[in-house]
């Protein structure tokens, strides 16, 4: 007696919902592993990763390398060709349902006759938000919709926040003693950590789109805050971004060699002087409203948003991290360790300027990473929400505009 193929007229055997989870779980890893083949090279669009498999057997797969490029299920599914009707497609991110560089994906998906869709996330982009399932729905296709949903939002976690929110993730880096201190009593700082530290903070510059830093910081160090992480190639310099309220850094700064470009973020407390200074240097000025504590922060890091900043991160100083932190604008803390201690009351510490009244009024961290780099530890931790008054969102939190939306 004649066996009949799977894919001869007849379904499929379905698996048992166990083993059918374990298979899901292992091709989503594969597809995140392909996802992060883009990070640092995809902003300001989201790194994806996809795999095409039949029979068990992976027929394409694929990732989205840079805007303008094939998508990661274009990828995919130009390596599958035909085989991809009946197979199951894995991917870490809602395909897109509009045309932008490139056609929309979910509509060759359900064209290519793939049978089945596992997903780790809706695409929080205006333009898609479910569009792209809807159109998959319509077409017959099986889907599966929040497998690894976690790890894959914390490997798009600067997309995410950016779709939603319209203004980067930003990160807070710094470096201390052990018992907090940013500076020695003469207050020098270079170098408290030590090589290792040095490198994994650069490997951060490098993913992120803009790398902040405040008038004093920029006065006391002189940092040209250019990414060079070893082994790792820098694709696209991140910006520079000098937050200078009255035009105190001069434009003989290192912040604007050639390397990478520059924005200053500044009032109109700064002169007309210092200003066109900055232009010569080829630097970007944007003069925003004064805030509380000099610009105001809110305005600068939507401005950002518009500009396709997906990550932020901001290096210092102790003022401007303080001032972010105030303004419930910090969404992850970086802090390398080193095993001195420093000591001196009136040595400033991570966050200076933040107080808490009492322990109940202390801001509440979630604490993701402990990790030794080199002699040094790094603590990588997350604020825990706070409440809002009802109606009212948290400072900087709008939706995203149309003109940030997923660039494709």
């Amino acid at each position: 007696m004649a066996t009949a193929h799977p894919h001869d007229g007849q379904p499929p055997a379905r698996p048992s919902q166990a083993s059918q989870q374990r298979s899901d779980a292992a091709w989503m890893a594969r597809a995140l592993a392909l996802a992060e083949r883009g990070r640092g090279h995809t902003s300001p669009n989201p790194m994806v990763g996809a795999v095409l498999v039949r029979d068990g057997k992976v027929i394409g797969e694929g990732w989205h390398q840079a805007p303008g490029q094939p998508h990661a299920e274009a990828v995919a599914l130009a390596a599958a060709a035909a085989a991809a009707r009946g197979a199951t497609l894995y991917v870490t991110l809602e395909p897109c349902a509009h045309t932008g560089r490139t056609p929309p994906c979910a509509d060759a998906v359900a064209s290519a006759g793939v049978a089945r869709v596992v997903a780790a996330l809706v695409d929080p982009d205006p333009r898609v938000a479910g569009a792209g399932f809807r159109r998959l729905h319509a077409a017959g296709v099986e889907l599966s919709v929040g497998d690894s949903a976690d790890a894959a939002a914390e490997q798009n976690a600067a997309y995410l926040v950016h779709r939603r929110l319209g203004r980067p993730r930003i990160t807070c880096k710094a470096a201390a003693s052990l018992d907090g201190k940013v500076t020695a009593a003469d207050g020098s700082s270079q170098w408290i950590t030590g090589p290792a530290a040095r490198a994994d903070a650069h490997r951060l510059r490098a993913e992120s789109d803009a790398v902040a830093v405040g008038s004093g910081t920029a006065l006391t160090d002189d940092p040209g805050l250019t990414a060079r992480p070893p082994n790792i190639e820098v694709i696209r310099p991140p910006l520079r971004v000098l937050v200078d309220t009255s035009g105190r850094v001069p434009a003989t700064a290192r912040l604007f060699s050639p390397e990478a470009p520059t924005l200053v973020a500044t009032t109109g407390r700064a002169s007309a002087g210092a200003r066109e200074a900055w232009v010569r240097a080829g630097a970007e000025v944007l003069i925003l409203p004064a805030g509380p504590h000099g610009v105001d922060l809110v305005t600068l890091v939507r401005a950002l948003g518009e500009r396709g900043v997906l990550e932020l991160m901001v290096e210092g100083g102790p003022t401007l991290q303080a001032s972010l932190w105030a303004a419930g604008l910090v969404d992850r803390l970086v802090w390398y360790l080193a095993p001195i201690v420093l000591g001196g009351a009136a040595t400033p510490g991570l966050v200076p300027g933040v107080v808490a009244p009492t322990l109940a009024a202390a801001r509440q961290l979630q604490i993701a990473v402990v990790r030794p780099v080199g002699p040094d530890l790094r603590v990588i931790a997350y604020p825990k929400p706070v409440a809002h008054a009802p109606g009212r969102a948290a400072a900087g939190d709008r939706p995203v505009p149309a003109s940030a939306s997923r660039t494709l």
